[in-house]
């Protein structure tokens, strides 16, 4: 089943940024979301289309690197189709494994 995710790009912990993928955090009304895991998607930003890696994380919050983007995103609105799940979600025990697999996932995109 294909996921369509619509919301507002909001303030994040800026986490992903820190370590070189930088995301937009959602603020989204969606009722239904995919489990929590990470996925492979597309991502409507401005009139323009990015591959992304997408991120349904505990208590349903919803984030996105989208490939290629590097502007500011804050407050713009933005659509994100889920294509594929790639992993269940899971903490990492240090940000060099985090990392590692960031890198992977985003080949998969």
């Amino acid at each position: 089943m294909q996921y369509v995710i619509y919301g507002k790009v909001i303030k994040g912990d800026s986490y992903g940024r820190k370590i070189g993928f930088p995301t937009v955090n959602l603020d989204s009304k969606t009722k239904k979301l995919p489990r929590a895991g990470v996925y492979s998607g597309e991502a409507m930003l401005d009139g323009k289309k990015y591959r992304a890696g997408i991120i349904i994380g505990p208590g349903e919050k919803i984030e996105a690197h989208l490939i290629g983007y590097s502007g500011d995103a804050y407050g713009k609105n933005v659509t994100l189709e889920i294509n594929k799940f790639l992993r269940e979600y899971k903490k990492f025990n240090t940000e060099e494994e985090l990392i590692i697999q960031i890198k992977k996932d985003l080949e998969l995109c």
